[in-house]
């Protein structure tokens, strides 16, 4: 053989062998491929079916890499089931899904996310299954999958059975998060758990110190341990205290821990059960001297209860002789001034005792006491004096006595012309009586600004009405500016508004209809609020509303439901549902009704100027925008009326001529009637056909009759969120507007409902009279069970004495009316009527008391209405400071029965007091 034969003959063989060999590797690969995916295949089989137990099986087998392969099937099923979370099959996979995902993860973040994602919370493996499949990991790995799962927050449902067997497992430090301590709450004081009391369970966990510090840490923990102690004997608390005497727990340590949950502060019911440790620790009169300056913070600034348990520790040191007279003055100025009376009573009554105890100690103790002179409740001034008056001859110091007479010119009036005589007080001059009223300036109108200018702007805008549902003004330029951009470039407004819609819930869907924003019951539509508004706005700009809904939905002005508001509901609606129309038909160049200044008057010129320019674009006036024009547009300025009705009238179109005649047309009086039912006053309107026959359906039903007997108490017309916009439908007829709204504010103070009385400051800002629908509205609102209500009343109240337009002689009458019939309770009214004079409206709060009291002072003569006298001496506390600040005189009918009565009760002794100032024995001293 040839050496080129031999070479060519060998080349073969090793080309046949590297094929051969080849051929074998393929062959293994495919095979291994095969052999994965039928164990994947069979994994997934598993899960789908919910058996944990084989999925268990089958991942105990397989070897990291083969876990690895089978992942992405695991969460392609896992998006299959989060469409349809609630089905049968879901519930049944997922706890095996959710083992198996976690097996199958490398990365200690991802095994986290994977356990505690959101698809998962309700339907896990359990712990035991879980420990099980991941406790052949890392230490360390495990440590870092525990604490990412421990800073979860606690709503994200991660098993603390789970957590507790990783720190075991890892042997890490205890995560001390909330989720982790929170998990531990409820894991020890569980009634399921084995293994005696909670003291029992406490006593064998292995992290107790840690655990028991992080409580005084973690932010809001105090209110569920309170819930899962109760008041029984295994209480949480004594639990704690018995370790801690068991030396378990080091005492300094929590007592000082204890102490210092107190000084963070929190709400009462969270810092109430760190009071009950405390006080389950009983301690010593040595630890309670140590803590002195503790207490008398928390006396001075914690929450009630807090305060008022340092304030008797401090005072058990007092009178034991081991509290200095000069701590005790410090702490005595700094509870005075609290608005708890019965920790000022407390305080005052303390420092008798401390002045019964060390004569010595009233050139210290007195001066403090006087400051309670300057008090705002004349109760407590009178206390106060009296403390003075008994000891003060303890005090050999002129400067002290000086002082003392000095801090007497804060008294009220009657009790400093006693101070005169008992401490040397400078006499009550008229000077010293003289008034002057402090009432808010009139609000100014505030002029809306332009349209936004360009579409990136109003795509701001809008976005943040939806997230906040803005007021009056801002809704009212974004409407605008909507409707300005989608006749202008409606694309290039598509195209800055799809980062707002893209967030939107309706978004990914189909095409809608007016059922996705109609109430479940009302039948119609319902555009909530701003929000719904834009929603529904932006849907029908971007097509996915169905271009026939916006036509349908505009309400039809026949309909009655007999809701008493349904009118404003209908009326805030016709005009956006028409709106909507018009933008996917026929964009409108702007909207006719958008108003001049915020409270929703709209100029007269410039709504000629606008109907001009629609002339000169011949674009087609919408009705009900229009029709919102002509309500909206301002009447009280009469010259300025005229000169637009001229100007209107030269246009020659038909809405030029309709302007002219409503801004030529007297203003017809509303006509009302009042009535009662069971507590409430309610008002029955009358027809005003101006506004019933010249407006367009949707509008048209504001001018129509009234009646509060036949409201429907119970409607689907309206959502809270519409309520701030209705005075601006009507901005110079509040009347209207107040008289479909009293059902809602009457309910804040006979049903205790929170939040109608917050459009009162708007009803009070409006252009037109305050008549007595907006009266009766005040006086609901002032005798609001919440205080937010009652705040709101009073800026209303503030705002109609400032614009001249209250009449406290109505008010009043309204007011006793209403206390009589048992709508308004005397305490709320009175906390009322004290916040108003204490911003200097003393005269005007005088004059709806005086008004007011004859009625409830009748009844208390009489007895015939015993419920009318709770609280009575609140009120008459308050007229009296109004009557001596203002220097009233005259007679108030009935009120020398009350004076005469026995007794030294508030209501006996307030009503002496405003007597006096009354018949001037005040300026007389």
């Amino acid at each position: 053989m040839s050496a080129t034969s031999a070479t060519a003959t060998t080349a073969s063989t090793a080309t046949t062998t590297t094929t051969a060999t080849t051929a074998t590797t393929a062959t293994t690969a495919t095979t291994a491929t095969t052999a994965t995916t039928a164990t994947t295949s069979v994994l997934v089989g598993a899960v789908r079916a919910g058996r944990t137990a084989d999925v268990v099986s089958l991942l105990d087998g397989m070897t990291d890499a083969e876990r690895r392969l089978c992942l992405p099937e695991l969460k392609a099923l896992r998006k299959e089931l989060r469409a349809a979370r609630w089905s049968e099959e879901s519930r049944r996979s997922h706890p095996a899904l959710h083992a198996a995902g976690a097996a199958c993860q490398t990365g200690a973040a991802a095994v986290a996310d994977w356990l505690a994602a959101a698809d998962m919370r309700w339907s896990q493996a359990s712990p035991t299954v879980l420990l099980h499949i991941l406790g052949d990991r890392d230490p360390g790995w495990l440590a870092d999958v525990v604490h990412r799962l421990a800073r979860r927050p606690p709503a994200s449902n991660v098993s603390y059975e789970l957590m507790a067997g990783l720190v075991r497992l890892s042997g890490c430090p205890v995560p001390t998060t909330e989720a982790y301590v929170q998990g531990w709450l409820h894991h020890i004081g569980g009634t399921w758990q084995p293994g005696g009391t909670v003291r029992d369970r406490l006593r064998a966990d292995p992290h107790l110190a840690e655990l028991v510090a992080a409580l005084f840490r973690t932010d809001g923990i105090g209110t569920l341990l309170g819930w899962l102690s109760g008041d029984g004997p295994d209480r949480w608390t004594r639990a704690l205290a018995q370790l801690t005497a068991e030396g378990a727990l080091d005492r300094t340590t929590m007592v000082d821990a204890c102490t210092a949950r107190l000084l963070r502060g929190g709400t009462p019911a969270e810092l109430r059960v760190f009071l009950r440790l405390l006080e389950d620790l009983a301690l010593t009169r040595d630890e309670e001297l140590r803590l002195t300056d503790d207490w008398t913070a928390l006396a001075s600034d914690a929450v009630s209860v807090v305060a008022s348990h340092a304030q008797s520790v401090l005072g058990a040191l007092a009178l034991d002789g081991q509290l200095p007279p000069r701590q005790l003055a410090e702490l005595t100025g700094a509870v005075l001034f609290r608005p708890e009376k019965k920790l000022v009573r407390a305080q005052l009554v303390l420092l008798g005792k401390a002045l019964a105890r060390d004569a010595a100690a009233a050139g210290e103790l007195l001066p403090a006491a006087a400051q309670a002179f300057g008090h705002e409740d004349s109760d407590v001034q009178e206390r106060a004096l009296k403390l003075v008056e008994r000891h003060i001859g303890k005090v050999s110091s002129p400067e002290v006595r000086g002082e003392l007479a000095d801090a007497a010119d804060q008294l009220s009036p009657m009790l400093r012309a006693r101070a005169v005589r008992t401490l040397g007080a400078a006499p009550v001059t008229p000077e010293l009586l003289a008034h002057e009223e402090v009432l808010p300036p009139p609000p100014a109108p505030v002029r809306l600004a332009p349209a936004p200018e360009s579409a990136a702007e109003l795509a701001e805008e809008i976005s943040a009405l939806l997230a906040s549902d803005g007021d009056v003004a801002a809704f009212e330029r974004a409407l605008d500016g909507l409707v300005r951009h989608a006749h202008r470039d409606r694309d290039a407004l598509l195209v800055a508004l799809e980062p707002v819609i893209a967030r939107r819930w309706w978004a990914d869907g189909g095409r809608l209809d007016g059922r996705h924003w109609s109430g479940s019951f009302s039948g119609g539509h319902q555009l909530l609020n701003s929000a719904g508004v834009f929603d529904y706005l932006l849907a029908v700009l971007r097509g996915k509303v169905r271009t026939t809904t916006p036509r349908r939905a505009v309400p039809d002005g026949a309909a009655d439901r007999g809701c008493v508001h349904s009118a404003l509901h209908r009326s805030f609606e016709s005009r956006l549902l028409e709106a909507a129309h018009r933008l996917s038909t026929d964009p409108q160049p702007f909207l006719l009704a958008t108003p001049t200044w915020g409270s929703g008057l709209l100029d007269p010129g410039e709504l000629v100027d606008r109907l001009d320019a629609y002339r000169r674009l011949g674009a087609r006036v919408s009705a009900v925008d229009f029709g919102q024009a002509l309500l909206r547009v301002r009447l009280g300025d009469r010259a300025a009326a005229a000169a637009a009705a001229r100007r209107a009238s030269a246009l020659g179109t038909e809405q030029g001529e309709r302007l002219a005649r409503w801004l030529t047309t007297e203003e017809t009086v509303l006509p009302t009637s009042r009535w009662t039912t069971d507590v409430r006053v309610l008002l029955d309107l009358g027809e005003v056909p101006a506004l019933h026959h010249d407006l367009p359906d949707g509008l048209n039903q504001l001018g129509r009759p009234v009646s509060a007997q036949r409201h429907a108490w119970y409607c689907h017309d309206w959502h809270d969120g519409q309520r701030q916009h209705w005075p601006a439908l009507l901005p110079e007829r509040p009347e209207l507007v107040a008289a479909r709204l009293l059902p809602d504010l009457s309910a804040v103070a006979v049903d205790n409902v929170r939040g109608p009385a917050a459009v009162l400051p708007r009803l009070a800002e409006a252009e037109g009279d305050a008549g007595e629908a907006v009266h009766l509205c005040l006086a609901y609102g002032l005798g609001a069970r919440h205080a937010d209500d009652r705040l709101a009343a009073v800026d209303a109240l503030l705002v109609l004495a400032a614009r001249g337009r209250l009449d406290p002689g109505r008010l009043g009458t309204d007011l006793g009316q209403l206390v009589r019939s048992g709508a308004v309770k005397p305490v709320r009214l009175a906390d009322a009527v004290r916040t108003a004079a204490a911003t200097g409206a003393k005269a005007t709060v005088w004059g709806v008391l005086r008004e007011m009291l004859p009625v409830l002072l009748a009844d208390l003569a009489t007895g015939a209405r015993p419920d009318s006298a709770r609280g009575l001496g609140e009120l008459l506390t308050v007229a009296a400071e109004c009557a001596e600040r203002t220097g009233a005189r005259g007679d108030l009918p009935h009120l020398a029965e009350a004076a005469d009565r026995r007794g030294v009760s508030r209501l006996v002794s307030q009503a002496r007091r405003l007597r006096s100032t009354l018949t001037g024995e005040v300026a007389a001293a």
